[in-house]
């Protein structure tokens, strides 16, 4: 593992509801970070193809058989990704040509078998190889979230070996689940990537906690979507109709170090490429004080253990 790397969020808006065009985008922004020396590359929640934000910023979308709702999630479902699927395997060329890691958040869907009507958002990290190394789904959707997604698993709470050092991630407010944290920090991670909707005031605190905690760093991935975004089958609510530029998702990208202190602070409102380089040798000076995984646990006192395995529906003969 070298001392120093260089990794890059993408904090940009995909094509949304628009698989196709997005991947699209991907390939250009990978690129673009790639050309920046970028090892590791993220990309923010559910990216592909897109954040359901209608949800909180669209009138009656919560509403029982409602016809627009159901036409947005409808187009939601047709445009998500099926793991493995032709989109993760362009995505695991894109991360062998660059020879990168590529972390990304999608919408997915089942294609076939018991369950294939659920979606999930789910976090998929490709290494340089090209393979798809971990698939991770959001353990609780949050609140209105719970209208798209199905809960997930335990399938995915790992970290991967790549080049650039071990990586793992979680998704939103699995941040504030002790226990999914402590699997995570059970897993070893050298970067660890958090990825949000937003990366406001209090997903800042809990990113910056989870680096302190683990003594990793943390590539904080936030998206940007504003008002003309949202799905033309709802109506925006009464405070953001007026103003079709005004920001949904305002991004707040930041580069956190073991330590819990910034290498790159929060960048709102704005679609750019976040980069640092990382010196990985502060992870060995920063465990000295603390590791929740060791010296710092307390094994004759706490038992703690979790289910690794993918959640199937069995279809029984």
């Amino acid at each position: 593992m070298p001392n120093e790397i260089i990794v890059a969020i993408v904090q940009s808006s995909p094509v949304f509801l628009d698989l196709e065009a997005s991947v699209e985008k991907l390939v250009g922004l990978t690129a673009e970070a790639a050309g920046k020396g970028a090892r590791i590359v993220t990309f923010g929640e559910t990216w592909l193809p897109g954040y359901p934000a209608w949800l909180d910023y669209c009138s009656d979308a919560a509403l029982w058989d409602h016809a627009p709702s159901k036409e947005v999630f409808g187009r939601l479902r047709r445009n998500s990704v099926v793991v493995p699927g032709k989109e993760t395997k362009l995505i695991g060329e894109l991360a062998a040509k660059h020879e990168l890691t590529l972390v990304i958040g999608v919408n997915e869907r089942v294609e076939t078998g018991p369950g294939n009507g659920t979606l999930y958002n789910s976090l998929l990290t490709f290494t340089p190889d090209g393979a798809l190394a971990n698939h991770h789904r959001k353990l609780v959707p949050t609140y209105t979230e719970r209208l798209v997604w199905g809960q997930g698993d335990g399938g995915g709470l790992a970290s991967v070996p790549t080049p650039a050092g071990r990586v793992g991630g979680l998704i939103c407010w699995e941040h504030w689940m002790p226990l999914a944290r402590q699997a995570m920090h059970h897993a070893g991670e050298d970067v660890h990537v958090a990825v949000w909707p937003t990366v406001h005031e209090m997903h800042q605190i809990a990113s910056r906690h989870y680096a302190f905690e683990a003594r990793c760093f943390v590539l904080a991935a936030g998206l940007v979507m504003r008002v003309k975004d949202l799905p033309v089958e709802l109506r925006a609510t009464t405070e953001l109709a007026g103003d079709p530029d005004a920001f949904v998702l305002r991004g707040g990208s930041a580069i956190i170090g073991p330590d819990g202190k910034y290498v790159v602070e929060p960048v709102y409102e704005k679609e750019t490429i976040v980069t640092a380089t990382l010196d990985l040798e502060a992870i060995d000076r920063e465990k000295m004080t603390l590791d929740v995984s060791g010296h710092y646990s307390r094994p004759d006192v706490f038992d703690f253990d979790w289910h690794q395995t993918r959640r199937q529906a069995r279809v029984v003969d």
